[in-house]
């Protein structure tokens, strides 16, 4: 398989979008079973059904496989309401397929891509590495691979469903963060092409639903433990059954009108995690967590949102049960009063 330039330079042709569509569609034929390859989130499981979509009748099979476990309840929702077809790649014997395609990630991103041979690579990720296959697409300066694989879609001619299209449209909305980050005018116009096609109550209801009825007792909890100062909240919740339920707090925290800071805290399993998050105002999240944190775990982000994940071990003990408290000394003598 030839070594394909990651970069994608721009067409000569008039119509690029045809071209490259061109270049894709060539690669099968009506006897391959296609293996769909993608780190299951919102972006990836919708370029995945919009890729599906585009080999309808040209192909034997599309089987769609991801490698982790999904555990955010929002993605679950979609999954669910959408009826996306996902199976474990870890069950599936890959050299059964005759031509694999990667979706919104690279073969060197995760050891569990990085054995299978791909016949396509379509991205919006920065390569830093080569990748070998067939045909290649990678846009760093998309906001969404989902509005790549919309792209696609237009210039086959191909109308998406109503279901097909509420996931491009979620997806273009979760990885821009509405539009607040990075995004192109190219982005812009498959959201707005995709709005009228999109059924917006299930979009509501995949965007709320991030909270189980067990994370509740969560709430209380963080609520009685929570600390308040200089327009901060603190707060450590113990031991966690899953690291989500402290970005929940956190960002239930940065709705209450007088807080700048929201930061908490959890043991899940064998590691110490804290969530910050701030209103970026002469803040930087990210820099504060990687003060705190970054000699003793991994550490880091933005100015509005960071995460540190510390191993157990590493946490400096001094004979007294952490709590709130010892997250606010933690914390405070690395902030500017």
């Amino acid at each position: 398989m030839p070594l394909t330039k990651t970069k994608v330079t721009h067409s000569k042709n008039k119509n690029p979008s045809a071209e490259r569509l061109q270049n894709l569609v060539k690669i099968f034929d009506k006897t391959d079973r296609v293996l769909i390859v993608i780190s299951a989130d919102p972006d990836s499981i919708a370029s995945a059904l919009a890729m599906k979509r585009l080999l309808w009748r040209r192909v034997q099979s599309v089987t769609i496989a991801h490698n982790n476990e999904i555990k955010r309840l929002d993605n679950l929702t979609m999954v669910r309401l959408l009826n996306v077809p996902l199976q474990r790649l870890q069950t599936l014997a890959t050299d059964t397929f005759t031509r694999k395609v990667m979706l919104d990630s690279q073969p060197y991103h995760n050891p569990d891509f990085a054995h299978i041979d791909y016949d396509a690579v379509i991205d919006h990720h920065p390569a830093v590495e080569a990748v070998k296959a067939s045909w290649v697409d990678i846009r760093p300066e998309y906001g969404a691979t989902a509005s790549i694989m919309f792209e696609y879609l237009r210039a086959a001619r191909i109308k998406p469903s109503v279901r097909i299209a509420t996931a491009l449209f979620h997806a273009i909305k979760v990885d821009t963060e509405n539009f607040t980050k990075r995004a192109t005018s190219q982005d812009i116009a498959a959201f707005t092409r995709l709005f009228d096609q999109v059924n917006q109550a299930l979009i509501r209801k995949i965007e709320s639903s991030d909270i189980k009825l067990s994370d509740l007792a969560y709430f209380r909890l963080a609520l009685d433990n929570m600390r308040y100062s200089r327009k901060r909240i603190y707060c450590h919740v113990g031991k966690v059954e899953h690291p989500d339920i402290l970005v929940l707090l956190a960002d239930y925290f940065m709705r209450v009108y007088e807080i700048g800071w929201g930061i908490v805290s959890g043991f899940c399993g064998e590691k110490f995690i804290v969530i910050f998050r701030s209103d970026g105002y002469r803040k930087n999240a990210g820099k504060l967590a990687m003060q705190v944190f970054g000699a003793i775990g991994s550490a880091g982000g933005h100015r509005q949102s960071a995460r540190a994940e510390i191993p157990r071990t590493n946490m400096p003990h001094s004979g007294r049960e952490f709590s709130s408290r010892s997250l606010e000394r933690l914390i405070v003598r690395h902030l500017k009063t």
